[in-house]
């Protein structure tokens, strides 16, 4: 299991990073100010996902700080700031890759495994590429989803869907995360076209397992 750290000031940004790397298979580290990065009784981290907008160091010399503690860690810096002198400075001071905010998690997950896989660090192989809910498997790589070896046949929309709701069963997603993950974190018009999705998913699983609807609110894939 991959070990990552998450270093960043903002706790809704933070905490919902770290959950949803947990539930990719990783074990994670969540720390909000660079100090915290460079306490030295720490477990050493596979790969670092690092904000540069710290409220006590500058992101920068935190990545040289730990470029040089932890030379084989892979460095990704996530943040707002999009100056291409700030990518720049970012990368000499040992950043492996540069992310800018607001990003899609489903396009940092494949950013994390890519690199961990470089790296030769242990990635979560049954949780990374394939996801059991009761009696479906969602293999995310062929994008397929089978129920007792017969293929579902869902949509590109549908699928993405299922599978963002399956990374976290139990948990209820929002609907402007499943907007911004699904289709565009961008998106500013209406919301109905999500509504319609889920309820042609819901016809193509059946009875089960049950999409909850948590209403104003979002949907929660329950655990079977």
């Amino acid at each position: 299991m991959a070990q990552l750290w998450v270093v960043e000031d903002d706790d809704t940004i933070r905490g919902v990073l770290s959950s949803r790397l947990q539930a990719e298979g990783h074990q994670v580290t969540a720390l909000p100010d660079g100090g915290s990065a460079l306490v030295r009784s720490l477990p050493a981290p596979d790969l670092v996902l690092l904000d540069l907008g710290l409220p006590d160091l500058e992101g920068t010399e935190v990545c040289r700080r730990l470029r040089v503690t932890f030379p084989d860690a892979v460095l990704v810096v996530v943040t707002a700031r999009d100056d291409e002198m700030d990518v720049v400075v970012a990368l000499e001071a040992g950043a492996d890759d540069y992310l800018t905010k607001p990003v899609r998690f489903t396009e940092l997950a494949a950013r994390v495994r890519a690199h961990l896989r470089r790296a030769g660090a242990a990635l979560p192989e049954d949780r990374g590429s394939r996801l059991v809910v009761g009696n479906l498997a969602i293999d995310l790589a062929a994008r397929r989803v089978t129920r007792e070896g017969e293929e579902l046949g869902l949509r590109a929309k549908e699928f993405d869907l299922l599978a963002r709701l399956a990374a976290e069963p139990g948990v209820l997603v929002s609907r402007e995360a499943l907007m911004s993950d699904v289709w565009d974190e961008h998106w500013s018009g209406s919301t109905k076209t999500l509504d319609v999705h889920i309820a042609a998913l819901r016809r193509k699983l059946g009875p089960e397992p049950v999409i909850a609807t948590v209403r104003g609110h979002g949907y929660r894939l329950e655990k079977v």
